[in-house]
């Protein structure tokens, strides 16, 4: 038992392995047994907690919850209705819009059945000069179903060319542009279906969901997420933060589920064991930010995720309101953020009020990840009283580093949780592998200590940034855009 934060955890213990320059870097601590899929997390809690709450959220003027044991048979039913009509590994389900009940249980239901789900930014429906990004995804995939919540804040997308000839199912189906299949259809299930059938065909190497990565500088790169990456890399974390299997974790979240963060690393912890998640439709912004306050107060966590901005935002409220204060931290046992550094001062804050609440402190960490990594490989996971640091290997992955002569190393990447390569595109695959087989990240990260591996990797920018002046100075443009947005924090 931790003795800072009252939790069970593993302290950081990594191997270091020199070839000549490059670093190889392993944890020390065995890797926790795996299930196959999803589903064997659906069956074990709808027999062991079928009353517990796993999804609850605001719609409407009131609020739904599903606990286990009707999250499976609804579940089933939805496989059993995309078995019917055909679907399976190579017809997969595009998602337009965001998080909600409805789009939980129908990406449960297809990887029950075998069948890809495709979730996608809302903007690149919603924001008609974004279409072009939602056409590039739809000719890639070629999906048979696609599922909105609102047919009709949906309708411009739905009315694409490319989904002329494709089911169209929907929470609310008025104003769809054609022919729409109500989502309630698909809980009717189908009799005839046997399900159990095809779930034996599930395992480890079927692809749960098709991630597209953001394409902010290039076309979007679809990365075929397995089973296996998925399971293994909730069996990583809790492997070295033993204590998410001591109770229940709960958490109020609004990051995006056509995230990985969101929608891989966070919506399966909830479902790896046993806990609950509260969707908030809230936003760290100007306008959507009261809506987070209020979710909350009303429903508030045991885990802790968000960006540096939802953090900051958070702890301004925190400062004016005391109930809310009290609300987040009463019962929480760890604060993650992820995305970028969390600024010191917030981080100091966060600590304060902490102690203030409850007289201890949340364990405080981040990590590193990608959408191809599913996504945690490195991870803070004993108390480090800073930001910055982005962790040490997980149990079961393993790190390269390619040192310059500053110590800056180019970080790549190989483990069960990295994907095989990107969704029909040979070429960009080969390119993403070196000769060894890890995964070029295009990220660099420096030792907190070189003398000492086990305090730990910070992050260092993007390699693909940097640039030599004519002097022959390589300037690492991304972190000195990270070192200069954080010298201007606080300026208007």
């Amino acid at each position: 038992m931790d003795a800072t934060t009252g939790l069970r955890l593993k302290p950081h213990r990594v191997s270091v392995r020199k070839d000549g320059a490059t670093l190889f870097l392993t944890s020390k601590l065995p890797l926790d047994p795996a299930v196959e899929r999803t589903a064997d997390w659906v069956h074990r809690w709808a027999a062991e907690a079928p009353d517990s709450v796993f999804l609850t959220a605001r719609e409407g003027d009131g609020r739904r919850e599903v606990a286990y044991g009707e999250a499976l048979a609804q579940v089933r039913a939805i496989a059993a209705s995309l078995i019917a009509r055909g679907l399976g590994q190579e017809t997969p389900i595009v998602i337009l819009s965001g998080n909600s009940i409805d789009h939980a249980l129908l990406s449960l239901g297809a990887q029950y059945a075998g069948v890809p789900t495709v979730p996608l930014a809302e903007q690149y429906s919603l924001i008609p000069e974004a279409h072009g990004r939602l056409v590039y995804v739809l000719d890639k995939v070629v999906p048979a179903l696609a599922f909105a919540d609102d047919a009709n804040r949906y309708a411009s997308a739905l009315g694409l060319p490319q989904l002329e000839n494709v089911e169209i199912v929907a929470s609310t189906t008025d104003g769809a542009p054609g022919p729409a299949t109500a989502f309630g259809d698909l809980l009717d299930g189908n009799p005839a279906v046997d399900v159990d059938t095809r779930l034996a065909t599930v395992g480890p190497d079927t692809v749960a969901k098709i991630l597209f990565t953001s394409g902010s500088s290039s076309d979007p790169k679809g990365v075929p997420t397995t089973q296996k990456m998925m399971c293994t890399n909730q069996a990583q974390m809790a492997s070295v933060l033993p204590f998410l299997k001591d109770r229940p974790p709960r958490i109020c979240d609004w990051l995006p589920w056509n995230h990985v963060f969101g929608g891989s690393h966070n919506f399966n912890m909830m479902l790896a064991h046993g806990g609950t998640l509260a969707i908030d439709n809230g936003k760290p912004t100007e306008a959507l930010f009261a809506e987070t306050v209020r979710n909350i107060v009303e429903r508030p966590g045991t885990l802790s995720f968000n960006v540096p901005a939802g953090f900051s935002m958070l702890v301004r409220e925190m400062d004016a309101d005391p109930d809310l204060c009290e609300a987040y931290f009463r019962d929480l046992d760890m604060i993650f953020y992820a995305g970028a550094s969390l600024p010191q001062e917030i981080w100091s804050s966060l600590e304060a009020m902490a102690k203030a609440v409850r007289g201890r402190l949340p364990l405080m960490i981040s990590s590193w990840g990608m959408t191809e990594t599913a996504p945690a490989t490195l991870m803070v996971h004993e108390p480090i009283g800073r930001s910055g640091v982005v962790g040490v290997p997980l149990p079961g992955t393993k790190i390269k580093l390619i040192p310059d002569e500053e110590m800056r190393c180019d970080l790549r990447v190989k483990g069960p949780n990295v994907m095989a390569g990107y969704y029909r595109d040979p070429v960009t695959t080969a390119e993403a592998f070196d000769e060894d087989g890890f995964l070029v990240t295009g990220d660099a990260v420096r030792f907190v200590d070189v003398e000492d591996p086990d305090r730990g990797l910070r992050f260092d920018g993007r390699l693909s940034e940097d640039f030599k002046l004519l002097t022959g100075t390589w300037v690492h443009a991304g972190k000195l855009r990270l070192d200069t947005l954080e010298g201007l924090r606080g300026l208007a």
